[in-house]
């Protein structure tokens, strides 16, 4: 009977860690960010990532304050995507500008920083920040290219949950729960767009349909953390 009982509670735990690996599976998340480490990441151009990107309670954070010479740069990903799902949440400091960038070719002979090829989702504060009067440049906007429809943005200091969905030229940016852009990439539409910004001189800017992703370090304190991407 003792023996019978053990091999059906075996067979239960093993019919529940089978249900939780399917489980976690079916969902497709995987975690860019572990909550302790910079694992997974480097400096644009670095094989590491630079000492001014540090882990602080579980949240990714640029201490711009206490900067060392050449430990900042884009934090970059070591992996590249195709079709994804990232998803996020930012905080910015008072009159700070950041961004996520996507579609990142690390070319270094070619292309200098993350955003000669990479789109970028706007991480800013609106009213302190000078982008904050520039159109096409507020918090949520595709960099440069599309205004966001509405700014469910909150204000400086409290988190922001941020989604960017890129599926076979399909591009939807989400904030806090709303659909603040979408377009589609790489049509005649997408190639006028970029002709008639600040992209125009940069050839390789958006032309990847596959790359890494990167926060950007634009000199200002901000906060990421619950770092997921799931693969379309």
């Amino acid at each position: 009977m003792k023996k019978i009982s053990l091999i059906i509670l075996s067979a239960v735990l093993l019919s529940g860690c089978g249900s939780n690996k399917n489980s976690m599976n079916s969902k497709g998340w995987q975690k860019l960010f572990d909550g302790k480490t910079t694992t997974g990441w480097h400096s644009y151009g670095k094989t590491s990532a630079g000492t001014d990107w540090k882990v602080v309670d579980g949240v990714l954070y640029l201490d711009a304050k206490n900067r060392q010479p050449g430990q900042g740069g884009d934090l970059t990903t070591n992996d590249s995507f195709d079709n994804f799902h990232l998803r996020m949440e930012w905080k910015i400091s008072k009159n700070g500008n950041s961004g996520i960038i996507f579609y990142v070719n690390e070319d270094l002979s070619k292309y200098k920083s993350s955003y000669n090829t990479g789109p970028e989702m706007q991480v800013l504060d609106n009213d302190g920040h000078a982008d904050g009067k520039i159109h096409k440049h507020r918090a949520g906007d595709l960099y440069d290219l599309i205004a966001s429809s509405s700014e469910p943005v909150n204000p400086v200091g409290q988190w922001n949950k941020v989604e960017i969905i890129a599926n076979n030229g399909k591009l939807d940016f989400f904030m806090n729960g709303k659909n603040i852009v979408s377009t589609t990439m790489w049509d005649d539409d997408w190639k006028k767009m970029v002709a008639g910004s600040k992209f125009n001189t940069m050839p390789g800017f958006s032309i990847y349909k596959s790359g890494k992703i990167a926060i950007q370090d634009h000199g200002d304190e901000v906060w990421y953390r619950n770092i997921e991407i799931k693969k379309l």
